[in-house]
């Protein structure tokens, strides 16, 4: 019995032994379990975490392809707005140069017609004698030469008949006139306003046509001058440069003018080349 009882506890000693070693184990093997699970969990986790990542890569990758099919397509369109742009700088580069281009034909043309005005005036400011320099008024405005002669030298009160003294003066005009082929001349006549008392002539109107009419023949039967380049007006009593009010004044009103003019067609000829606006 004392035999069987020491061999069950003996039995017994092994068995819990056996089993605290049996426990230890399951102890162990349940940590290893929960450190695989939790092992486990992050992996899932990271495993979740990449793929999140993933995506979010993809989504980005997606987004950067948009933006740089943006960024491709704003340089194509300022590449062809600055193609555009370079044609428009380069016509108005054109537009300009031709505009430079008129303009110095234009002060050319002028400067030429200012040169000859003042030679034309010049010549024959230098051909007049002391008392004809008191009856003749020479000027030249805006590119026209005006020769203004006084009535009382050119005619007798109410006529139209171009007096002896006056012939001296016109033929030196003639002179001027004949030498610069390329103007016009026009012949104005003007009167005051008092009102002509003549069978034959009607009124003011009447009588400073009659008197251009008188000088422009003269130009050209006793002077030479070609009559196709002579125009003859009156302007009767409506183109005053003084005061009517008094005789001083209704004097100076009493003229003839002898305009000359450049010839237009050259003018007119850098009108219609000067540069159109696009």
């Amino acid at each position: 019995m004392i035999v069987f009882l020491a061999a069950v506890a003996m039995t017994g000693c092994v068995s819990n032994k056996k089993y605290a070693e049996l426990q230890a184990q399951h102890q162990a093997l349940k940590q290893d379990y929960t450190t695989m699970q939790v092992n486990l969990a992050e992996q899932r986790t990271k495993g979740q975490s990449l793929e999140e990542r993933l995506e979010e890569a993809r989504k980005h990758n997606e987004q950067l392809k948009a933006d740089y099919a943006r960024l491709q397509q704003t340089l194509d369109n300022s590449i062809r707005q600055n193609t555009q742009g370079n044609v428009n700088i380069s016509k108005l580069v054109d537009q300009i140069n031709a505009s430079n281009k008129y303009i110095k034909q234009l002060v050319q043309a002028k400067s030429k017609s200012d040169s000859l005005n003042l030679a034309l005036t010049t010549r024959l400011t230098r051909s007049l004698t002391s008392s004809e320099s008191d009856e003749v008024n020479i000027k030249v405005l805006k590119g026209v030469v005006y020769i203004s002669l006084a009535d009382n030298m050119l005619f007798k009160s109410g006529s139209y008949e171009v007096n002896d003294r006056a012939m001296q003066t016109l033929g030196k005009i003639a002179k001027i006139i004949t030498d610069y082929k390329d103007y016009d001349v026009l012949v104005e006549g003007n009167t005051d306003p008092v009102p002509i008392s003549r069978t034959n002539i009607r009124n003011n109107w009447d009588l400073s046509a009659l008197r251009a009419s008188s000088i422009v023949q003269v130009l050209q039967n006793d002077f030479g001058v070609n009559p196709a380049r002579l125009t003859a007006a009156g302007r009767g009593e409506y183109n005053p440069i003084a005061d009517n009010d008094s005789e001083y004044g209704r004097q100076r009103n009493r003229r003839t003018e002898i305009i000359i003019t450049p010839q237009l067609d050259d003018f007119l000829d850098l009108i219609d080349k000067a540069p159109k606006e696009e």
